[in-house]
């Protein structure tokens, strides 16, 4: 592809030789002739003089390059977008294998994919270009939008519902069941039955070995443009909100509500029945155990205003000099005493 129908693919206006040929996208260190960077940050404003690239995608502020220019005002979209055209991904065939198990009441929409050793259930509703990988597990009842794509050893429990142009990666499992007990009188555990459901909408994406589990009534609901990491762990009832970020680790206890635009950084929890406000972002692990604000950024164990936090943490760290400091101070308020004493 040349500089120039790449440009225009994405929208960019171009400075330099637009005949070149370009392959790939690759970071500025690793870039050489035939791909195309990014500089989406000052921090590596040093390194734009070095690299070997083809083209850099940038916005207004660099000046100049040893290579062509691809001006945008958002730099980070637009070579993410370039690696979707310059490395397309590889999609599996249409049409379903022989070695997949499919119930003869399922519904599949035209052109799905559906490899081998899936197994798909009774009453099951797979919308139109859905591709699930080998060793998927969809159970009864439960309902697969368009567009959609489900990786190998994902599943879906039976009566889950699942939006357009949803990702599940490897491992996630969607309606689970939450973790609901009732104590006897001798002291034991008794099962409550989850039968609710879990609704995922659309342009979801939910990372490797995540689960999302169903309540005993009423639903978990992931909102529209969710983004999810691996190893998330969504409980019972949870109701989060459009374009949320959860990344890694994450760990949500039920009943919580979790407002749209939300961000929680790795390792980070919320106590059950907690609402976060709209924007509110949680660092990374920090444990929330009360309500936050809309717009608020909080940090700690328990969670707190980050400035606070930060604060606290300097002062955490100076302590030693202040415990040695108060000993001084005690000890020479100890001799002045024995002093007076003695006057």
């Amino acid at each position: 592809m040349t500089l120039d129908d790449l440009a225009r693919r994405l929208g960019c206006r171009l400075e330099g030789d637009g005949a070149v040929d370009v392959a790939r996208a690759a970071a500025i260190r690793e870039a050489g002739p035939g791909d195309v960077t990014f500089l989406a940050t000052p921090k590596y404003a040093a390194e734009v003089g070095a690299t070997r690239a083809s083209a850099i995608i940038a916005d207004d502020s660099l000046r100049s390059a040893p290579c062509a220019i691809l001006r945008t005002a958002e730099v980070y979209l637009t070579f993410a977008r370039a690696v979707g055209i310059l490395t397309p991904a590889v999609k599996p065939a249409r049409g379903i294998s022989p070695l997949a198990s499919i119930d003869p009441t399922a519904d599949l929409g035209p052109d799905v994919s559906i490899g081998p050793f899936v197994s798909i259930g009774h009453g099951v509703r797979i919308g139109a270009r859905t591709i699930v990988h080998p060793h998927v597990t969809i159970e009864p009842g439960a309902l697969v939008g368009e567009d959609c794509e489900l990786h190998a050893q994902s599943s879906i429990r039976d009566g889950m519902w699942l939006g357009n142009r949803i990702v599940l990666q490897n491992g996630a499992v969607i309606g689970s069941d939450g973790y609901g007990f009732a104590r006897r009188a001798d002291g034991s555990h008794e099962k409550i039955p989850q039968v609710g459901r879990v609704l995922i909408e659309d342009d979801v994406e939910i990372g490797a070995n995540t689960t999302i589990d169903r309540p005993a009534v009423g639903e978990t609901r992931i909102g529209a443009g969710t983004k999810i990491d691996n190893l998330v762990q969504i409980a019972h009832g949870v109701n989060v909100g459009r374009n949320v970020l959860l990344a890694a680790q994450v760990g949500i206890a039920g009943s919580t509500t979790l407002g749209d635009g939300v961000i929680m950084a790795g390792q980070s929890g919320v106590t059950g029945h907690v609402k976060l406000g709209a924007g509110a972002i949680v660092s990374a692990k920090s444990a929330v155990t009360k309500d936050v604000a809309p717009g608020e950024q909080v940090a700690g164990i328990p969670a707190g205003d980050i400035a606070e936090w930060r604060e606290s943490a300097v002062l955490v760290r100076r302590l030693p000099e202040l415990r040695r400091a108060m000993a001084d101070l005690e000890a020479r308020l100890a001799a002045l005493e024995s002093t007076l004493k003695v006057r």
